[in-house]
């Protein structure tokens, strides 16, 4: 059906990515992804995305951290599955995502500062959302998205705690399960 995807961060920088690396692990955990891995430590950032999964439910999605992002998608390989970088200098998405439909497990790997040239030379596919600087947020959203099709967005979580009732205006939220 579709392809199960992780995403790998890399070059986390405690004192200054917190927030973009949280957002990419909430988008990656929202739009269907599997899982989430940091390169480095960052216990707050690992916390939230905990705390997100307890209230929202997706608690089959998995978080962990790497201290070598090199290793991990050289192992990766290893074990069968394919590792997609998102570069703004890579081919086009729209030219790859029937492709990527059928690829499966995919390590899609986004970087927090610049990403070594190792990276380029050493995965499966160097894919481009777009040829513009733009945010690896942004990127892992729209790739996720149109390798889902959609249908990550009619997501209901089993184990949440809240569910979002959508309406034309306001807010409503209720308990569920408990």
């Amino acid at each position: 059906m579709y392809p199960q995807v992780y995403v790998l961060r890399l070059g986390h920088r405690p004192g200054r990515d917190k927030r973009v690396t949280t957002h990419v692990a909430l988008v990656a955990r929202a739009f269907g992804a599997s899982g989430f891995v940091m390169e480095g430590e960052d216990r707050m950032v690992i916390e939230s995305i905990e705390k997100v999964k307890e209230i929202w439910g997706r608690n089959d999605f998995v978080v962990e951290t790497t201290n070598n992002g090199k290793s991990y998608v050289t192992q990766w390989r290893r074990n069968g599955g394919k590792v997609v970088h998102l570069t703004m200098y890579g081919e086009g998405l729209n030219s790859k995502v029937e492709e990527m439909r059928r690829v499966s497990p995919i390590l899609l790997v986004v970087g927090a500062e610049k990403v070594k040239g190792w990276y380029y030379k050493n995965v499966d596919y160097n894919i481009a959302v777009g040829h513009q600087p733009h945010s690896e947020v942004a990127s892992v959203a729209v790739f996720l998205d149109r390798v889902y099709m959609g249908a990550e967005l009619d997501i209901q979580n089993s184990d949440a705690k809240l569910r979002i009732i959508p309406q034309r205006a306001g807010k409503r939220v209720v308990r569920v399960g408990s």
